[in-house]
């Protein structure tokens, strides 16, 4: 898992714990300073950024193996240059049966994320999004 500053929570043992991620141990956690630093790591690799504004509804964006998840800052979504890094094509839009709801939590969403592409490519998630 890879998480990008700036993050609107905090980043210690005490808070992962909180926040239900009893697993931590098992987790390959890279935090980054920047998406800039980010994106120069992830090199070319396909990227799929989930979000309100996304083009493509879940069911249509076909994962290959490799690609990267993005998901954006809760409150605010995901910065203006990592839409414009995604490109249009590769911004994913979580279908919502109730039009007046926002947006789904960020878990959620990276759950549902998470299972359809590994549904897709007929293979049990692993917590290293990284290999």
């Amino acid at each position: 898992m890879h998480v990008i500053r700036p993050v609107p929570f905090r980043l210690d043992d005490a808070s992962w714990r909180r926040a239900g991620m009893d697993y931590l141990e098992y987790l390959d956690l890279r935090i980054h300073s920047s998406w800039e630093e980010f994106a120069v790591l992830m090199g070319d690799r396909r990227r799929w950024l989930f979000t309100t504004k996304g083009g493509t509804s879940l069911p249509v964006a076909r994962f290959e193996s490799g690609d990267l998840l993005i998901f954006g800052n809760e409150p605010v979504g995901a910065p203006e240059e990592v839409h414009a890094w995604a490109g249009a094509d590769h911004r994913v839009r979580i279908p919502m049966a109730e039009s007046r709801a926002r947006s789904l939590n960020l878990a959620m969403s990276c759950a549902i994320g998470l299972y359809e592409a590994t549904r897709q490519l007929g293979q049990p998630p692993t917590l290293d999004a990284a290999d």
